[in-house]
C-alpha cells in the first residue's frame, strides 16, 4: 500500500535518516559509525561533518500538529472529566434487603429534606436550640429501637457548656452552647479508645445549610443506624458529635473537646464539613503525624478523592475557610481525617444551598466512604495506642478516583531523591549514547544540554510568568474573575499563555538551528532531558524544604525516566522520532493525573475567588494553578510540537486562541456573576452607632450600611444598579477610632476593616434590640508604688453574638481581666485594640467581666480605656426595617446579601 508523506506511518517514523545526495559527490550521507549498523539510505563513507544536515529525519507535516494537541484535549474530556464527575447510583430503601449493611442514600435523603424545610439554623435561635436538638434526639431514638440490645450499648447526651479559647486574633467565648452526642459501643469490647465522628448542623445567616453541613449530619445518622444494627460488633466505641455551633466559629467543637467527659478518650477523628453542595467529598487534611489513618482510608474508601497538595494549600491559609479539625488538632490533640464536600462552591453560605442541588448519588458517595471508614477505624488495632503509631506526615493522593496511594514522608523523601538522581544518571547515559552514535565528542552534547537547560529554566519561567502577567493586566483593568461563571475561559486566558511560554524558547532555538552538528531528533530529546533535570532539581529542593507536594515533580521525573529507559533498551532512542511515540505513551498516565488534579483544584478554588477579600488579586491564584497544571501535564508533550513542520505557526495559533478568549472575556460573557448560580457575595450590616464620651455625652449618633466587600471587584458591579450616594471608605475614622468605629464581626472582618465601605442613611436603623452595658463599680486597688484600678461591668439583653473591643488610652495599660490571659501574656502577638467575641446558645444570661488597669501617672480620675460593644442580630427571625428591606429589594439579581442589623456603642471610662 502506498504510504502518505508526513504521516505517523512506520515508514517515516522508523527511518532515522532520509537518503540525500551531495550534488558534487553523489553519495548518501550516513549518521552512524561503523560500530553501529547504519540505517537504510546512509553510508559510512560520508564525512561526519556533512551527516547531520542531510540525514536528519523528516518532520511531519504541520497539519498533524493541531490533531496532536486536540488529541490531548480530547483525552481529558473523554477520561478525566467524566471520572471526576462520576457518582455512584443511590441505593433505595427497597433495595436494602438485597444489600444488607449498605449505606441507603434514599433514607438519608428523606431526612435531609426535613432538615432543609426547617430553614436556617443560626446558633441561639429557637429552631437550632430547641427544634433541631429534638429532631436529632427523635432520629437517634429510632435507631435505638432497631438496635439489638445484646450487642451494643448506646448513650445519648445533650451537652451544654461554656468556655473560651484564643483563635485568630480574638478571644472566642461561648455560653450555653449545645451539642448532641451519642456514644455507641459493643458490649463485647473493653476498649477505652474512642473514634470521634463530627459534623455541624448550624448554618450561616440567609443559608439553610443543606450542603454545609446537613448532608454530613444525615450521613452520620445513617452511619449510626448501620453501625448500631450490624451483626458484626466493632472493637472501639464510636462517638458521634452532632455539633451545634461551628459557624460561631468553632464553639461546638471546642465545647466538646474541652469539657465533655468522653473527649479524653477520643483517639482518632473523622471530621465532616463542606464548602459546597453535591458532588464528591475530598480528603484534604490528615494526621498530623499519623500515617496509619491514611492506611485506613486506603483500605476502606470506596470512592477515594484526596491529595497532599490540597492539604498544603489549605494549611498555608490560601483557602478562605477553616474547619473543626483545627480545634480537635490543637486543643485535643486528636489526630484524624478532614473531609469536605467541595463541588458547586458557588452556593456555599447562600440561600441557594438547598435540597435540590444535592443529588442522591452525592449522598451515596459520601455515605459509602464515611461508613466504610468508620467501620475500618473502629476495628483498627492502632486505636489501642495511637501514639505508638505516630510516625510522621503522609504523602497521599488518589488516581482519577480509581485507587488511593499513600506513603510516609520519609518514604517520599527516598523516592523523590532516588528517582531524581536516577533520571540525571540515565540522561547522562543518553547523552553519551548520542555522542557515540554520531561520533561526536561528549562535550558537544554536554554543551548543547547546558544551553537547553538554560532554555528550560527560561521556558519554565515564561510558562509561569505569562499567565501571572495576564492576571496582573486584568486586575489593572478591573477585569478580574472573568472566568467565575464561565470557567472554560481559563483555557485561553491562562493555559494557552502557559503552553506558549513552555515551548517558545526551544521552538525558536530549534527553528534557528545554530548548531548543525547535532541531529534534530537528538536535539529535541535534549530539550526533554533539560526539562527532566530541571524538574528533578526542583523535586530535590522541595523535598529538602519539607514540601510533600514535591511528589508531583517526582511523578513527572519517574515517567520520563521510564520512557527513556525503554527507548535506550530498545534502541528506539536512535531511530528517528520513534522515541517520541514511547514518550507519548508513557506520558498518558501522568497527563491524566495532572489534568484531573488541577481540574479538581479549579473546581474548588474558582468559587472561592468571590470570597477571597479585597486585597488579594484572585486571578493570581487561578493563573498559578493553570500554569502549574499546564507545566506538569505538558512539560514533555508540548515541546514535541517541534516534530511537526512550522512549529512557530502552532505557537502563533495558540496566541490566536488566547487573543480570541481575551476578546470574549471583556464582553458580557466575562461578567463574573449570574443570578442564582454564580452570585456576587454582598456582606453588609445595618448599623446604628453611638459614641459616648467620658462625661456621658454623645459625640456621634448615626446609621448606615457597613460593607465588608468580599472580592476584588469591590463595589463596581453595583454602581449603575443601585443608589450608592455617599458610599465611601473609612480611612478618616480609622485614624481616630478603634477598628475604624465599626462593629466588625470576627477576625476576618476586623482584619479587613480598613478597607470597609460606609453608606450613610438618613433614617435610623430600627434595631431589634441593643446590648445594655452597666458599670457596676470602679475600685482603686494596689499601693502607692503599684497603683491599679478595677472596672466591673455587666452586659445584658444582648443577642446571641456580641463583640467587645477594648483599647487602653495613652499612658494606660491593661494588667489583668476576667477573660483568657493569653492575649495579655503575649503582647508581641496580640496588640490592642483587643477583640473578645461572645456567642451563646441556650443560655442568654448576662455577661459579667472586669478590667484591671494601671496608669503611668497613677491618676485614675480621668479616662483610661475605650470600650466598644456591638450586638449582631444575625437571625433571619430578627426583623429588618422597611428601609433595609427596600435596599435589599433594589439590589441586582446577581447580588446575594448576607446581612443583619447590628448595634455599636463606644464608651470611654
Amino acid at each position: 500500500m502506498e504510504k502518505h508523506n508526513g504521516g505517523f506511518e512506520e515508514g517515516i517514523l522508523s527511518k532515522e535518516l532520509e537518503p540525500s545526495y551531495d550534488e558534487n559527490k553523489k553519495n548518501t550521507l550516513p549518521l552512524v559509525p561503523e560500530s553501529i549498523e547504519p540505517e537504510e539510505g546512509c553510508s559510512n563513507d560520508t564525512p561526519i561533518e556533512l551527516r547531520e544536515k542531510d540525514c536528519s529525519p523528516k518532520q511531519l507535516q504541520w497539519y498533524y500538529a493541531p490533531v496532536y494537541l486536540l488529541f490531548w484535549v480530547g483525552l481529558f474530556f473523554a477520561v478525566c472529566y467524566p471520572l471526576f464527575n462520576h457518582l455512584p447510583t443511590g441505593v433505595k430503601i427497597e433495595e436494602e434487603s438485597s444489600s444488607p449493611g449498605t449505606f441507603v442514600a434514599q433514607r438519608a435523603e428523606s431526612i435531609l429534606l426535613q432538615l432543609d424545610l426547617m430553614g436556617p439554623k443560626i446558633a441561639g435561635d429557637y429552631v437550632t436550640e430547641v427544634l433541631m436538638v429534638q429532631f436529632l434526639l427523635d432520629e437517634i431514638s429510632k435507631v435505638r429501637e432497631e438496635m439489638p440490645d445484646d450487642l451494643y450499648e448506646m448513650e445519648v447526651d445533650v451537652q451544654r457548656s461554656s468556655g473560651a479559647f484564643l483563635h485568630w486574633q480574638m478571644i472566642n467565648m461561648y455560653q450555653g452552647i449545645q451539642n448532641v452526642v451519642v456514644k455507641l459501643s459493643s458490649k463485647s469490647s473493653n476498649s477505652t479508645s474512642y473514634l470521634l465522628v463530627n459534623s455541624h448542623y448550624d448554618s450561616k445567616p440567609s443559608s439553610v445549610g443543606t450542603g454545609d453541613a446537613e448532608v454530613m449530619i444525615v450521613t452520620m445518622l445513617e452511619t449510626l443506624r448501620l453501625m448500631a444494627t450490624s451483626e458484626n460488633p466493632f472493637l472501639h466505641p464510636i462517638v458521634f458529635l452532632f455539633n451545634g455551633a461551628e459557624e460561631q466559629p468553632f464553639h461546638g467543637s471546642h465545647s466538646f473537646i474541652s469539657n465533655h467527659r468522653w473527649s479524653a478518650n477520643c483517639k482518632a477523628l473523622v471530621n465532616l464539613d463542606s464548602a459546597g453542595a453535591g458532588g464528591r467529598e475530598i480528603l484534604f487534611q490528615g494526621g498530623p503525624n499519623h500515617p496509619w489513618l491514611m492506611k485506613q482510608y486506603k483500605k476502606s474508601a470506596k470512592h477515594p478523592f484526596a491529595t497532599t497538595l490540597a492539604e498544603e494549600i489549605f494549611q498555608a491559609d490560601l483557602i478562605p475557610s477553616d474547619t473543626d479539625f483545627r480545634i480537635f488538632r490543637d486543643f485535643g490533640p486528636v489526630p484524624g481525617l478532614d473531609m469536605a464536600g467541595c463541588y458547586n462552591g458557588f452556593v456555599y453560605h447562600t440561600k441557594f444551598d438547598r435540597f435540590k442541588v444535592i443529588s442522591r448519588g452525592a449522598l451515596q458517595n459520601t455515605g459509602d466512604n464515611v461508613l466504610s471508614l468508620v467501620r475500618s477505624i473502629s476495628n483498627a488495632e492502632e486505636m489501642y495506642d495511637t501514639e505508638a503509631h505516630s510516625k510522621g506526615h503522609s504523602v497521599f493522593f488518589d488516581y482519577l478516583g480509581l485507587f488511593f496511594v499513600y506513603y510516609t514522608e520519609s518514604t517520599g523523601t527516598a523516592l523523590n531523591i532516588s528517582f531524581s538522581l536516577g533520571s540525571i544518571l540515565v540522561i547522562c547515559l543518553s547523552l553519551w549514547r548520542m555522542a557515540r552514535v554520531t561520533e561526536r565528542r561528549v562535550g558537544s552534547y554536554a554543551r548543547a544540554f547546558g544551553f537547553q537547560f538554560l532554555l528550560a529554566i527560561l521556558g519554565l519561567l515564561l510558562a509561569l510568568g505569562f499567565p501571572l502577567l495576564m492576571s496582573v493586566f486584568y486586575d489593572a483593568g478591573d477585569r478580574t474573575m472573568t472566568y467565575f461563571s464561565n470557567s472554560w475561559l481559563v483555557i485561553g486566558l491562562f493555559i494557552c499563555p502557559s503552553v506558549i511560554g513552555l515551548v517558545l524558547p526551544a521552538t525558536l532555538y530549534l527553528s534557528l538551528r545554530p548548531n548543525e552538528k547535532i541531529p534534530h531528533n537528538y536535539h529535541l530529546q535534549i530539550v526533554g532531558h533539560a526539562y527532566c533535570v530541571l524538574l528533578a532539581v526542583l523535586c530535590i529542593v522541595l523535598t529538602a524544604l519539607g514540601i510533600r507536594t514535591a511528589y508531583l515533580f517526582m511523578i513527572c521525573v519517574f515517567f520520563y525516566l521510564g520512557a527513556l529507559i525503554i527507548n535506550l533498551a530498545s534502541r528506539l532512542h536512535d531511530k528517528g522520532y520513534l522515541w517520541a511515540v514511547v514518550l507519548g505513551v508513557c506520558q498518558v498516565l501522568p497527563y491524566l493525573y495532572f489534568t484531573y488534579l488541577f481540574h479538581a483544584l479549579l473546581v474548588i478554588t474558582i468559587p472561592m475567588t468571590s470570597r477571597k477579600g479585597m486585597d488579594a488579586n484572585p486571578d493570581l491564584l487561578i493563573s498559578l494553578e493553570c500554569a502549574l497544571g499546564s507545566i506538569l501535564a505538558l512539560v514533555f508533550l508540548a515541546p514535541l510540537l517541534n516534530i511537526f513542520k512550522r512549529p512557530k505557526s502552532m505557537v502563533g495559533g495558540l496566541a490566536l486562541v488566547m487573543f480570541i478568549f481575551c476578546m470574549i472575556s471583556v464582553s458580557d460573557v466575562g461578567f463574573p456573576y449570574r443570578a442564582k448560580t454564580n452570585v456576587m457575595r454582598l456582606h453588609f450590616l445595618e448599623v446604628h452607632r453611638r459614641f459616648y464620651e467620658y462625661d456621658g455625652s454623645i459625640s456621634l449618633e448615626d446609621s448606615g450600611y457597613y460593607f465588608d466587600l468580599q472580592d476584588r471587584r469591590l463595589e463596581s458591579p453595583l454602581l449603575d444598579k443601585i443608589n450608592l450616594t455617599g458610599f465611601t471608605g473609612v480611612d478618616e475614622q480609622c485614624q481616630s477610632e478603634m477598628y475604624c468605629g465599626l462593629p466588625c464581626f470576627n477576625h476576618r472582618w476586623c482584619s479587613a476593616v480598613a478597607d470597609a465601605r460606609w453608606l450613610p442613611r438618613e433614617e435610623p436603623v430600627d434595631l431589634p434590640g441593643s446590648p445594655v452595658l452597666q458599670l457596676q463599680n470602679k475600685t482603686v486597688l494596689g499601693t502607692e508604688t503599684d497603683p491599679k484600678v478595677r472596672y466591673h461591668f455587666i452586659v445584658s439583653e444582648g443577642p446571641p453574638r456580641m463583640s467587645f473591643f477594648i483599647q487602653p488610652l495613652d499612658g494606660a495599660k491593661m494588667l489583668h481581666w476576667s477573660f483568657l490571659r493569653g492575649m495579655l501574656d503575649n503582647p508581641s502577638v496580640y496588640k490592642p485594640p483587643y477583640h473578645i467575641f461572645f456567642g451563646y446558645g441556650s443560655d442568654s444570661s448576662a455577661v459579667e467581666f472586669y478590667l484591671e488597669m494601671t496608669k503611668d501617672d497613677g491618676n485614675f480620675d480621668g479616662p483610661l480605656v475605650q470600650l466598644g460593644i456591638s450586638g449582631h442580630y444575625m437571625s433571619h427571625l430578627s426583623k429588618r426595617d422597611a428601609t433595609t428591606q427596600k435596599f435589599i429589594e433594589d439590589l441586582p439579581d446577581f447580588a446575594h446579601p448576607m446581612e443583619w442589623p447590628s448595634s455599636y456603642e463606644r464608651y470611654i471610662f
